[in-house]
């Protein structure tokens, strides 16, 4: 997978993971991925429903230890 862009939201806590994750894609243009990595257990959800309001694509969600790893494809 060819990521363009990864952020580090580790210690934060809802909703900061996604505003920063919105602020990230916007800098992005179509087709890109971003990955995120977050420690907040809320962000598998949160992201979840960020893509369905965004219209951006959850590509694959993983849970490696206690981080939450998040990728996005621009829309």
């Amino acid at each position: 997978m060819d990521i363009h862009k990864e952020i580090d939201t580790r210690g934060l806590n809802c909703p900061l993971p996604i505003l920063k994750a919105k602020k990230a894609l916007a800098e992005m243009v179509s087709g890109q991925l971003l990955k995120v990595v977050a420690t907040d257990n809320g962000s598998l959800r949160d992201f979840q429903a960020f893509a369905k309001q965004t219209g951006n694509e959850l590509v694959q969600q993983d849970t490696v230890g206690g981080e939450y790893i998040h990728i996005l494809r621009r829309r």
